[in-house]
């Protein structure tokens, strides 16, 4: 049997969409998003081969997922541009974009390249059992770089910045392995260059 009906999930998405617009314009997301959420949900994304980001239950993603993690861009947008519906598993695929608010010389807005979304499990209700984003980091990056070399960065997001290159965890970041050593960093450098330099 399907977990829930189409005319329900199209309802929750709707809902889901209206309310990031609400914390869009209003630079709140734990208000218009929190609510969305059940009491043992769960939020995550990957930060790059060995680093993750989980917020488990509503509180937390309240904290931290919608909190600590959105200071610095109350301003930014993120427009859904499709999204992909499976009544019967109860599960939605969104795909949305990264938009901060500043253009660049040319006119065109700074938006990290390449593929951005979410995928949701639904629990009824009205709300969602679990989240897990996922974007192109490269891109990610690269963006951030450009930012901070046009000044356009926060002052919060600076902060952000300077923890993590100081070897320190944000809230809710975790490891997923050991890290490796100064010398298999460098071993795996030099493997590359090699690489690069004869093809061998």
């Amino acid at each position: 049997m399907p977990v829930c009906t189409r005319e329900e999930l199209e309802e929750m998405v709707q809902r889901w969409l209206q309310a990031n617009r609400d914390a869009e314009k209003a630079g709140d997301w734990t208000k218009y998003l929190g609510p969305m959420y059940t009491k043992d949900a769960v939020y995550g994304w990957n930060i790059g081969p060995n680093e993750e980001f989980v917020a488990n239950g509503r509180q937390e993603i309240c904290d931290i997922a919608l909190g600590y993690q959105m200071k610095g861009f109350e301003e930014w947008e993120y427009p859904y541009h499709d999204i992909i519906i499976d009544e019967k598993r109860g599960t939605v695929i969104g795909f949305w974009k990264q938009r901060a608010p500043y253009k660049r010389p040319d006119g065109s807005y700074y938006e990290i390249a390449g593929i951005g979304g979410s995928w949701f499990e639904y629990a009824g209700n009205f709300q969602w059992k679990w989240q897990r984003d996922f974007f192109d980091l490269g891109n990610a990056k690269a963006m951030f770089f450009e930012l901070a070399g046009a000044g356009l960065l926060e002052p919060v997001v600076k902060q952000k910045i300077h923890a993590q290159a100081s070897g320190k965890l944000l809230p809710g970041h975790r490891k997923l392995r050991p890290d490796l050593s100064t010398r298999e960093k460098a071993r795996n450098f030099l493997a590359m260059v090699r690489i690069a330099m004869t093809g061998k």
